[in-house]
């Protein structure tokens, strides 16, 4: 797929029945393809109506196409885009037929990607504002779908390259210097290299906070709730979901398997998970449902451990201990657990248990203390709280900016040593603006972007 430079043919459309599906054709030069289809030369960016027929000269569809010229298309090359009817088995004649008259040509159809990545090697756009593409198609919140949105225009493309650009200043005046060894120290302070190398770290900071704030709201929180049996976390589930997903009788062990919902809190997308009660038992069904509630605390993004304020037992009793225990064992690194105690309604008939106050007090029954729940789970998270301006990034992203400051905090402990090597300095440099680049594909190897490409959508 990274070389082929046959025309390709997708369905650019949802599967399904619609009004209108779009058929997207592109390649070096569709002149020949638009000809055996229509029997005329197209006009560049000019709606015309045709009828597409078969092999027979029977009538296929009437249906509207336009045509791009190279470059002026989202790939970069020659782009036809015929929309017909929207029946799924209308799109497979249409598609069918192109195939047929485009066989000369050597038409294919497209691999999953591709159209958005002839746009991305075309320079169209970067690696960054592609997958921008995906994520707006995949957005699970109006939240999430303006972020991808500013991702496509290049806003998060934007500050990268601005931080590269700094970088790449910063090392022209370090690497000219090399060559005068004896006045390195009196460089670093004519420079102001310290001061620029600081300014550049604070830069970096800022945008890997958005950055973590733009991976929640595409990938959402893996949320799970964890508890004994019968304390409620069912009723939570239902309560948070607002409606009854999740079967809450008086009896220990109703929840056998996990129950997943996908909703928000606040424009955020969250994936709640309901286990089954966290406890011994012989029972074999509910045993293997209590296994996969640990293998779902292990993937856990945050873990809301329910205890029952209204036991008479109290929230600190042994069993909630050992619990808590286990738990911190199997969570994974920087997975935080909000401990939060259910049956406030029940206090007043059981006498209000002190220890039940040193973690969230909430009843999932009436509702009581939830808003404040749905805050804290935000700030567990680490949410700050604002969608303005926000953009969406891939745990690919992260991991770069994590590594660039990595080399950043490197270089500035070498500008900060009395025995300074330039050489070292810049070396850092280097590789930090090395792994921003790979942020937006200038500096990424083929086999990645394969992987990339391939999770698009065929159309795309």
């Amino acid at each position: 797929m990274m070389t082929r430079k046959l025309p390709i043919i997708a369905v650019a459309t949802a599967l399904g029945k619609a009004g209108v599906g779009v058929i997207r054709i592109s390649g070096s030069n569709l002149s020949q393809i638009a000809k055996a289809l229509f029997q005329k030369t197209l006009t560049p960016r000019q709606a015309s109506l045709f009828t597409l027929r078969d092999g027979d000269g029977a009538p296929i569809d009437q249906l509207i196409t336009i045509y791009f010229a190279a470059p002026a298309s989202f790939t970069g090359e020659d782009v036809l885009e015929l929309q017909c009817h929207g029946g799924p088995q209308l799109l497979e004649l249409v598609m069918k037929r192109c195939l047929e008259l485009g066989k000369d040509q050597g038409l294919v159809i497209a691999e999953p990607g591709e159209f958005s990545l002839r746009a991305y090697l075309n320079n169209k756009i970067d690696l960054a504002q592609a997958e921008a593409i995906a994520d707006l198609i995949d957005a699970q919140s109006e939240a999430a779908a303006r972020g991808a949105a500013r991702s496509l225009q290049g806003v998060f493309s934007k500050d990268v390259n601005s931080l590269i650009e700094e970088i790449t200043q910063l090392r022209i005046l370090v690497e000219s210097t090399l060559d005068f060894p004896e006045e390195e120290i009196e460089f670093l302070e004519n420079a102001q290299a310290r001061e620029r190398l600081s300014t550049v770290m604070q830069k970096l900071h800022a945008l890997r906070n958005s950055a973590k704030q733009g991976k929640i709201l595409r990938d959402g929180i893996q949320l799970v709730l964890a508890g004994a049996p019968n304390v409620g976390k069912s009723s939570l589930l239902n309560r948070l979901a607002g409606e009854e997903v999740a079967i809450v009788t008086p009896i220990a062990g109703t929840t056998r398997d996990r129950v997943k919902e996908n909703i928000t809190i606040h424009g955020v997308p969250m994936h709640i998970i309901d286990t089954a009660g966290l406890r011994e038992t012989s029972d074999l069904v509910e045993s293997k449902g209590i296994e996969r509630s640990w293998e779902a605390i292990r993937a856990a993004d945050l873990v809301v451990f329910l205890q029952d304020s209204g036991s008479q037992d109290g929230p600190e009793s042994a069993e909630v201990s050992k619990l808590r225990a286990q738990m911190l064992k199997v969570i994974p690194p920087k997975c935080p657990i909000l401990e939060v105690s259910n049956k406030s309604d029940l206090l007043s008939d059981l006498g209000a248990n002190c220890s039940a106050k040193q973690s969230l007090l909430i009843s999932a029954k009436t509702g009581d203390g939830i808003e404040a729940l749905k805050q804290k789970i935000l700030e567990s998270v680490g949410w700050g709280g604002s969608q303005e301006g926000a953009i969406v990034a891939r745990r690919r992203h992260l991991d770069c900016l994590d590594r660039a400051a990595s080399h950043l905090e490197k270089s500035h402990e070498f500008a900060a040593n009395g025995n300074i090597s330039l050489e070292l300095f810049a070396e850092e440099l280097r590789l930090a603006q090395d792994q921003l680049g790979q942020i937006t594909g200038k500096l990424l190897p083929d086999d990645l972007l394969g992987k990339i490409f391939s999770q698009f959508c065929i159309g795309k």
